[in-house]
């Protein structure tokens, strides 16, 4: 009888499992970082950084942890969503320290506060709650079809998720934006966790009215427009997109829960049309808001000409010292610890982290750490064409699109492409919400994969099948 490595027999099908490429890539996705680390301190210093050792054995064990839950209970997953994920966190971490290491912003914590608390533990504790999470989304979430039953549950909590910010005494405004509640001294930003949950009410929605949303009454200009009674769904995300625009200040939140919802739209429909509406419709909606929202609107300045403004607002200020940034990295950057972007101020390592890696890794970096996010999206993506379920498919699709428009949103306004929206860079910035709904995220990716590639059971032989062959073989 002989034994395979790395894959399992169910009746007479042998599938690989790939956990050992899953392995020896998060080896990788652990010593590039510590190798980062390293880089890190000996420019800053000229010397082993002290916390070196700490910093990769800490990560380490939470990729092991993540590894041994994944390879027991998620056997088929697939096996790059982890490493690729680690790698990010894990870089995530080193860009965090180098920016507590400035002596400008210690200095400017000492001036302000008296005193100076450095943000990269706090973040490796978030980071260890991020991936308690996705074990405990692997051990629970045995099938992610039971989501299913919970459809209209998910919208009733997708709701009170994004209205907490708005109850008095619980919500809190940051700078203009009021996306944020206070429970026990810790903030926590709901709406991280309400892409998730909508993701999940979504699909179980559009699986249910795909077929009538599909169908189209007219056609204009070579696009089949929907039915007038059809259009509800997409009018009410819209609505409930410009209400969590005016109330609550957040440009980020709104384009990103009704960009997911018209891609998951459209791959339930396949109709183009849809794609066309959502777009006119987020344009109107923001360029309506902006006209009369002071928040928006100096986002906005800042966005078309922020050098004329620079020495009256904040965010101009803040928007030429990125800009500046990824000018002075150039191709290859400046090394790692030698840059400036500390210049940014209190948002150096969240809104604009990204600014960082634009200074010290160039464009190089850059054009990794977008090809790394988008490795993330293909599986996605790839997973979700892999599902064998209506359901599973969308619901991979949708927390693709979240993850890819939430890149798309941060990138593109720390490079200038559109209005700064003020949300964290996944896995990369600072903020325990965004990195434990991501994990989260990628956990969820997980079990539909395991599920889509898992081998269906080699069907047991029927007793009249047996029979015949046992006349067969007395013959």
């Amino acid at each position: 009888m002989s034994v395979v490595t790395n894959t399992t027999t169910i009746g007479a099908i042998e599938a690989p499992s790939r956990r050992n490429t899953e392995l020896a890539l998060l080896a990788f996705a652990v010593v590039i970082p510590v190798f980062a680390y390293l880089n890190v301190g000996l420019a800053l210093d000229g010397e082993v950084p002290s916390g070196m050792l700490g910093y990769g054995l800490g990560l380490a064990l939470l990729a092991t942890v993540a590894h041994l839950v994944v390879r027991k209970w998620a056997p088929y997953a697939d096996p790059l969503l982890l490493p690729l994920a680690t790698l990010l966190n894990g870089m995530g971490l080193v860009l965090i320290w180098r920016l507590d290491q400035s002596p400008r912003l210690i200095a400017k914590a000492m001036r302000d506060y008296g005193s100076f608390s450095p943000d990269a533990p706090q973040q490796m504790m978030y980071s260890a709650i991020g991936i308690a999470m996705l074990v405990a989304v692997l051990l629970v979430l045995k099938d992610h079809r039971i989501l299913q039953r919970y459809t209209y549950i998910s919208m009733a909590a997708a709701l009170v998720l994004l209205l907490l910010p708005l109850v008095p005494g619980l919500g809190s405004a940051v700078y203009g934006a009021k996306i944020w509640i206070n429970v026990a001294g810790f903030s926590i930003q709901p709406g991280e966790f309400a892409k998730i949950v909508l993701a999940v009410f979504f699909s179980g929605y559009l699986m249910v009215k795909r077929d009538a949303l599909a169908l189209a009454s007219r056609r204009f200009m070579g696009l089949y427009l929907p039915r007038g009674r059809d259009l509800g769904p997409i009018l009410t995300i819209w609505a409930v997109s410009l209400l969590i625009l005016v109330f609550e200040n957040d440009l980020g939140t709104s384009l990103l829960f009704f960009g997911m919802f018209v891609i998951m739209l459209y791959v339930a429909t396949e109709r183009t049309s849809w794609i066309v509406m959502g777009l006119l419709m987020s344009v109107a909606g923001a360029v309506g808001v902006a006209s009369f929202a002071s928040h928006v609107q100096a986002r906005v300045d800042a966005w078309a000409d922020p050098f004329s403004c620079a020495e009256k607002v904040a965010a101009c200020d803040q928007m030429t010292q990125v800009l500046m940034s990824f000018g002075s990295g150039g191709i290859l950057g400046t090394g790692l610890g030698q840059g400036n972007s500390d210049l940014i101020g209190f948002a150096a390592n969240s809104d604009f982290i990204f600014a960082t890696v634009g200074e010290e890794l160039g464009l190089a970096g850059v054009m990794v750490f977008l090809l790394l996010y988008g490795l993330i999206i293909e599986r996605g993506i790839r997973t979700s064409l892999a599902a064998r379920d209506p359901f599973g498919k969308l619901l991979a699709m949708g927390l693709s699109g979240a993850f890819a428009l939430q890149i798309f949103v941060v990138a593109g306004g720390v490079m200038g492409l559109i209005p700064l929206t003020g949300m964290t860079m996944p896995f990369l910035a600072y903020g325990g919400s965004s990195v434990i709904a991501n994990w989260a995220l990628i956990g969820i990716l997980i079990r539909i994969s395991d599920t889509a590639r898992r081998p269906a059971p080699a069907p047991a032989p029927s007793p009249d099948a047996e029979a015949t062959q046992m006349v067969r073989y007395n013959t």
